[in-house]
């Protein structure tokens, strides 16, 4: 049971108040001195202690029992209906002559408290390319330098480090930089000391290196508006490479929704997964995640499918490849 965090009495305590006026004799004024509550409220419990017992003593609802004037079934129709029509509460309770809290009460239970209650939520619109390479994503996820375990492992957040590089013996921040394709979610990723343009264009270079290592030919990439993607430099790559560059609505994340669920597995199976003593071996285990990922990790998208499922490379292509 929940005690109030002011209450001075607990049923343990009022049954005690009760046995002390009823038994011992104590005036009601004495025991209700004696336990930091008026006079008023030591009889109420007194009176529930004879009538009904140690029972009686628990906490009630301070909902009543029946309501005199029930909101009729006609009123709470209308109510609803003018609601439907988008007619604020306070315009809908002067209509029909009846309280706000009124109206109040029946929108909630009819789940119409809020204007946007009253439209449906939009279908969600998924999108997938037909085949391998039609369309990469790119992104990147700012992680923590470390040299010793940090406050996810330890749970002691004293000493940790400051990413400014102070006297605290901060490491800064290393930026690890995702790919992943539409058609089949094979995956691939790097870490850069930044987020700059030189690091995103040799990203880039190295992405479509490795996956015209598996066959496949990259033809676009979407990114985010981050000033590395919107540079001459990257812009010039797309160019070389013969890609098409496609940028997102801005304040959109969803529309590169499958990077942005690619880090969050990234994070959850790979940079958190294991208690790393430093940066550099979380940095190590990373090609060896990639490989699980794409050659052996069922995927959820692809029907518990591996990525490297969609190409349909034959078995001798398979053993070449597989490393």
């Amino acid at each position: 049971m929940d005690i109030h965090e002011n209450a001075c009495l607990t049923p343990r305590g009022r049954a005690l108040l009760a046995r002390r006026i009823l038994e011992v004799g104590e005036t009601p004024k004495a025991v209700a001195t004696a336990f930091g509550v008026s006079t008023k409220t030591a009889r109420k419990w007194v009176a529930r202690f004879q009538d009904e017992g140690p029972d009686g003593l628990r906490d009630r609802s301070s909902r009543p029992h029946k309501l005199r004037r029930p909101t009729s079934q006609a009123t709470q129709a209308r109510i609803i209906n003018l609601r439907r029509q988008r007619i604020a509460g306070q315009q809908i309770a002067r209509d029909l002559g009846v309280s706000p809290a009124t109206v109040s009460r029946v929108l909630k239970r009819a789940g119409l408290s809020r204007l946007r209650d009253l439209d449906p939520a939009p279908p969600v619109r998924r999108y997938q390319r037909d085949r391998p390479g039609e369309l990469i994503h790119l992104d990147i996820k700012k992680l923590g330098r470390f040299e010793r375990p940090g406050h996810r492992v330890t749970g002691d957040r004293k000493g940790q480090s400051n990413r400014r590089g102070t006297k605290l013996g901060g490491m800064g921040w290393e930026y690890v930089h995702v790919c992943i394709d539409d058609a089949s979610r094979i995956a691939f990723s790097q870490i850069k000391p930044d987020e700059r343009k030189e690091s995103a264009v040799a990203v880039l270079h190295a992405a479509v290196a490795d996956y015209a290592r598996l066959g496949i030919t990259v033809e676009r990439v979407m990114t985010d508006n981050g000033a590395c993607y919107r540079s001459q430099a990257f812009r010039e790559a797309c160019k070389q490479l013969g890609l098409r560059h496609i940028r997102t609505k801005p304040y959109t994340p969803k529309t590169n929704g499958k990077a942005e669920r690619f880090i969050q597995t990234a994070l959850r199976e790979w940079a958190y997964a294991h208690a790393y003593t430093t940066s550099d071996q979380r940095a190590e285990h990373l090609p060896a995640w990639l490989h699980r990922y794409n050659w052996h990790r069922p995927h959820g998208s692809l029907q518990t499918n591996t990525p490297i499922s969609r190409l349909g490379l034959s078995e001798n292509n398979l053993l070449r490849l597989h490393i």
